[in-house]
């Protein structure tokens, strides 16, 4: 938890206050993840935007203990899913039994007994590997933050995170995620393979006696503070229309759209691109110390905002075009003002 009880009061105050916060959070996960800076920016950019996030990478590069590290760091309740073919959408959600009534009548009663879906940050673990019925039950957990089972709504404690992570190497057995359900997770972050030094680094820490240990130094009230925090931060008109303008570029159809979206893109964004776009450029301005976000702060956020949104056609695919090169292109043809 955070030691100082006193709330902030003024824009600077709460800068400062979310500064210290999140340098401890990043701290303690640093005693167990070596790099991987951006794609912790990222994590933590969708936990305080109220957002999802999906994790794609090979096998062995810390994914699930980077999940691992920062419900530890929160203080949070954290359930981890291994989706596969098998999975049943009740082994997510929870299912209703016959239970005996513990009064001691002995009369039985439906009882819901509920799945590991309730819980602050659920680790979906190579979410592609399930069936798309599967799939699907996440789907109302991330958007509305609820669960339906037997005509029974019920709420998930706050703060609510989900993080999927896929393998885009073995594609055998797997189900693509569709297009509908890659629109709800706010960001797509695609972890790299580590540099020479974080080898070195990952080596010393994890083949010796000694394993890091991690204390949580921030609480659930503590996260949802930094969310409103979030939501208060000032952008201009002119960020929010840049935000706008590289969102319309996705769109081939378009009279202005860059050439490479033209021939490459089949679809374009969402206006959730939009959307993410913007609530992650707020926390860039806060990671940066500033209470009004920029138009470099929607820049930084526009690739993982946006990668999965970007649906390529078959000339695209087939020529090897990532969605990066793409959106590479849209930011270097974008003006920051028109």
């Amino acid at each position: 938890m955070s030691e100082d009880t006193g709330q902030p009061t003024t824009p600077e105050e709460q800068v400062e206050r979310f500064g210290e916060d999140i340098g401890r959070v990043k701290a303690e996960i640093g005693k167990m993840i070596v790099g991987q800076e951006e794609i912790l920016d990222g994590v933590l950019t969708c936990l305080l935007s109220s957002g999802q996030a999906l994790l794609e990478g090979v096998p062995g590069l810390g994914k699930t203990m980077l999940v691992r590290s920062l419900a530890d760091a929160l203080h949070l309740d954290f359930s981890r899913i291994q989706f596969t073919p098998d999975l049943m959408p009740a082994d997510i959600l929870g299912t209703t039994v016959m239970s005996e009534d513990i009064g001691g009548s002995g009369e039985m009663r439906l009882e819901f007994r509920k799945g590991p879906i309730f819980s602050n940050i659920v680790l979906a673990d190579e979410v592609n590997r399930a069936t798309p019925k599967t799939q699907s039950a996440l789907l109302e957990a991330m958007q509305e933050h609820s669960v339906t089972v037997a005509k029974t709504t019920y709420k998930l404690d706050e703060p609510y995170f989900v993080l999927a992570t896929q393998n885009p190497l073995e594609m055998e057995g797997t189900y693509p995620l569709p297009e509908a359900q890659l629109d709800r997770f706010l960001f797509k972050l695609q972890v790299e393979f580590p540099s020479h030094d974080d080898l070195h680094a990952i080596l010393d820490r994890t083949t010796g006696n000694v394993a890091p240990e991690i204390s949580p130094v921030l609480g659930k009230e503590d996260i949802l503070a930094m969310r409103r925090v979030v939501r208060d931060v000032a952008v201009a008109r002119h960020v929010q229309d840049y935000a706008i303008r590289v969102l319309e570029a996705t769109h081939p159809e378009r009279p202005d759209a860059p050439d490479k979206v033209k021939r490459y893109v089949r679809f374009g964004a969402s206006p959730r691109g939009a959307q993410a776009c913007l609530i992650g450029a707020k926390v860039q301005a806060l990671f940066n110390g500033r209470f009004s976000a920029s138009v470099d702060d929607v820049r930084k956020v526009v690739a993982p905002a946006l990668r999965h949104r970007v649906i390529l056609n078959f000339e695209g695919e087939a020529e090897g075009v990532t969605t990066d090169s793409v959106i590479d292109e849209i930011l270097a043809s974008v003006p920051e003002s028109k």
